[in-house]
Formats: structure tokens, sequence, C-alpha cells
């Protein structure tokens, strides 16, 4: 299914079809504030084990993300951090950022890796957040890469349907997406690290 919704009002109703798709175990492809992303629900196993297969990774290998409404939304699924991490997270989400945290209990088995983290998101865009504040679920993500040897990311809905249409259950369609991942800060050391630079600076102070 191509499902195309408006980037900056999407549709009521196709927000609820969408969010139907990822209770019902589905996998989609949506956008975001960077690149275009493979998703799930979190609270899905199976839909969690179909992300793996497209990915060709193996479940408990996997290090995904998860995309969030809010800090509200996400804190349940952190452990505690300390003030000064916590005003690095307010001054930079939402937006083009992914935090690696520490993971706290309530984040699903199936989720949990040997490292205890979990990465963070909370993209600043409008199609991301509609379906995320419907679901009242976290969802689970990984860019989409491209096998082209010039754009590590793919950014034309119509190309990404062509291709995984049949693989996945949505394609969600808001018109062509960024070519720039997001950035990958790590706050689970002493000293935070960027250990990728994407799309934007890392507001700091």
């Amino acid at each position: 299914m191509l499902l195309k919704l408006h980037s900056d009002n999407p549709s009521d109703r196709h927000v609820r079809q969408i969010c139907q798709i990822l209770e019902d175990n589905g996998v989609i492809v949506f956008p975001t504030d960077t690149v275009y992303a493979l998703a799930c629900s979190m609270q899905s196993k199976k839909a969690f084990e179909k992300l793996c297969r497209l990915r060709q990774i193996k479940p408990k290998k996997a290090v995904f993300s998860m995309i969030c409404a809010d800090m509200i939304q996400a804190s349940p699924y952190l452990t505690q951090m300390s003030t000064p991490n916590f005003r690095v997270l307010n001054k930079n989400l939402p937006g083009p950022f992914t935090f690696v945290l520490h993971s706290g209990r309530a984040l699903p088995s199936h989720m949990r890796n040997g490292r205890k983290t979990i990465g963070l998101r909370i993209p600043d865009h409008p199609v991301t957040q509609a379906i995320v504040q419907h679901l009242k679920s976290p969802l689970i993500t990984t860019s989409l890469r491209s096998d082209d040897e010039i754009l590590e990311y793919h950014i034309e809905p119509e190309e990404i349907y062509a291709e995984y249409g049949k693989l996945v259950d949505c394609v969600v369609d808001s018109g062509t997406g960024d070519f720039y991942p997001s950035t990958v800060v790590d706050l689970t050391t002493v000293e935070m690290e960027v250990i990728r630079q994407g799309k934007w600076e890392l507001t700091r102070t």
C-alpha cells in the first residue's frame, strides 16, 4: 500500500489507518525529519522480527532506535539520567538527533541488547509526530538505506514503493525525503561523544 500524506497537515483518517497497520503487527516505511525509515510498533515482537528479517540481522544482535513523541513518552524506557544529559536532550529535541542512552526496565524483552542501551529519536516532522502520538507507543525504527553508489539513502517515495511495496505493509509518502541521516550522540559514557555527524550540529550548552 502506498499512502500519501500532506507533510505539514497529515489527514487524521490516514494516520489512524497507519496506526491500525502498526497495531496489527505491520511494518511501514515512513518519513522523518532526516531520511525515510522502516518502522514497527515497539510492542509487537512479531513485527520486530519481520523488521530484523528485512534488515537481514538476527533479533538478538539488532541495534535499532525508538521514536517517541516527547520525553514523557520516552522516560519509562530509559534509566534515570544526569541533569547535564537531560539538558542536552531538551536543547536538541525534537530534532534530527539520535541519542544513545541506557535502557530502562519497561523496554520489551525483544528489544533488549547486551549493552543495555537504546537509541532515542524525537523527530521534528508532522507526519512522524502524528503517527507516534496517535499510536501512544514508541516506534522501533531503522534508516532505509539504498544500494546506490552515490545516494546512501532512499529519498523518493515512489521508488521506495517499487522496491519495498511487497515487503512492507505500507509506504507513507509525504514527498521527497532528505539524504542526511540523524546526528548520533552517545550519552552512556562520562563524556558525551558524537559518533556520527549528520544533519545538524549538536548544541552542547
